[in-house]
C-alpha cells in the first residue's frame, strides 16, 4: 500500500498562501544604519545587485511562492557578512531558515557566473603602465603589476577518509591563491585547492603560473613571499641580505607586499563567513569554493562603487597554518636569479 507523502513549505506555513513573489521586507522602510548593521552594505549597493543578478535569480520556480531578488540577496548579503543562518536574519525578512539556505545558493551561483566579469587583470597596455606607476610610488620596487598570495579558509571535513583538505594545523580548509592591485581590488582568485597543498604547489599548478609562463604580461612581474619559489615573473624576497641593496630590495618588497595582508584581513572582516569565528563553511569543498569566490567578486563590486578596501574594522582571518619551510633553491633557476639581482643593481644600489 502506497502511503502518501505530504511536502511542507515552509514559508507557506509561516506566512499562508498571497502574492507570488516574498517580500515582505521593504529596502525603504529601514534606515541606512540598519542596512550597514544587518547586511554589511549600504542601500544603493543594494539596489545595483538586484539589478545586476535580478535576471538570474528570478528564473522559473516550482515553489508556490517564489522569493524576489531583493529578499535573495539579502538573505546572502547577510550569511556572508554574519557567518550564519542565524534564526533572526531570516525573521528580519520574513523566510525560513531553509530559504535562507536556498537564497545564498542562488545569490552564490549568480555572482560566481560573473567572477570573470569583475575579477582579471587590466588588458590594455596603459592600464597595466598605471599599476606598474602605483605600485612603484609606494615602496619604489620597479615593474609590479600585482602582490600575490595564499590564504586558508576553513570548511567542513568531505569525509573521514578525504586527508587532502587537512592543513599543516590539521585543520579542514581551502588553500585559496589570490592577487591584489594597490587599492586591494582583486585580479586573480582561485579557491578550489585543498587545504594540504603548499603555497608553492598551488602556485605551481595554477591558471596564473600557465598565464605567466607563456608570457602574459612580458617586462612585469607579481611579488610573493618567501613560501614561493623566484621566477622571472615572481620576485620574492632574499633569505638573508646581506648588503645595503639587499636589504632595501627587502624593505621595499615588505611594504609592498603588505598590500595583500591587509587585503585579506579586510576580506576576512567584511564576510565574516570565511574568518573562521562561526566555525567552518558547512558545505562540500565545491560548494565553499563558491561563496569563497562569491565574496571575493563582491568585494571587488564594492571597490568599484567606492567602499574603501580599508574602511571595514580590521580583524584578524582565521589563524593561517604556520609558513611552509622550504629549501632555498632559487638559484636553479639562473634567469631569475639575474633578474633579481639586476633589479637591486638598478633600483637598491
Amino acid at each position: 500500500m502506497a502511503i502518501p507523502i505530504t511536502v511542507l513549505d515552509c514559508d507557506l506555513l509561516l506566512y499562508g498562501r498571497g502574492h507570488r513573489t516574498l517580500d515582505r521586507f521593504k529596502l525603504d522602510d529601514v534606515t541606512d544604519e540598519y542596512l550597514m548593521s544587518m547586511y554589511g552594505f549600504p542601500r544603493q549597493f543594494i539596489y545595483y545587485l538586484v539589478e545586476l543578478l535580478g535576471a538570474s535569480l528570478s528564473r522559473p520556480t516550482q515553489r508556490s511562492r517564489a522569493i524576489s531578488p531583493e529578499t535573495q540577496i539579502l538573505a546572502a548579503l547577510g550569511f556572508y557578512t554574519s557567518g550564519s543562518f542565524q534564526t533572526r536574519m531570516g525573521d528580519a525578512i520574513g523566510i525560513s531558515q531553509a530559504s535562507m539556505s536556498r537564497c545564498v545558493a542562488n545569490v552564490t551561483e549568480a555572482l560566481v557566473e560573473r567572477a570573470s566579469q569583475f575579477i582579471h587583470f587590466p588588458a590594455d597596455e596603459a592600464s597595466v603602465q598605471a599599476l606598474k606607476d602605483e605600485f612603484y610610488g609606494l615602496a619604489g620596487m620597479p615593474g609590479v603589476i600585482g602582490v600575490v598570495d595564499c590564504i586558508h579558509v576553513a570548511i567542513k571535513a568531505p569525509n573521514a577518509e578525504d586527508l587532502s583538505y587537512v592543513n599543516r594545523k590539521g585543520l579542514h580548509s581551502l588553500n585559496c591563491l589570490m592577487v591584489c592591485d594597490i587599492r586591494g581590488a582583486l585580479m586573480t582568485v582561485e579557491t578550489n585547492w585543498p587545504g594540504s597543498l603548499q603555497d608553492c604547489a598551488v602556485l605551481q599548478q595554477s591558471s596564473l603560473s600557465s598565464q605567466f609562463e607563456a608570457g602574459m604580461h612580458k617586462d612585469s612581474w607579481l611579488l610573493g613571499d618567501s613560501s614561493f619559489f623566484l621566477r622571472t615573473w615572481l620576485m620574492t624576497p632574499l633569505h638573508i641580505p646581506e648588503t645595503p641593496a639587499e636589504y632595501r630590495y627587502n624593505m621595499a618588497h615588505s611594504a609592498t607586499h603588505s598590500v595583500i595582508e591587509k587585503t585579506f584581513r579586510t576580506l576576512c572582516s567584511r564576510f565574516r563567513c570565511l574568518d573562521g569565528s562561526k566555525g567552518a563553511l558547512q558545505y562540500s569543498p565545491e560548494k565553499s569554493s563558491h561563496i569563497i569566490l562569491a565574496c571575493c567578486v563582491l568585494h571587488n563590486i564594492s571597490l568599484e562603487h567606492g567602499m574603501d578596501v580599508w574602511s571595514s574594522p580590521m580583524t584578524g582571518p582565521m589563524e593561517q597554518p604556520p609558513e611552509e619551510e622550504y629549501e632555498h633553491m632559487e638559484s636553479l633557476d639562473l634567469e631569475a636569479d639575474r633578474i633579481r639581482q639586476e633589479l637591486m643593481l638598478t633600483h637598491f644600489s
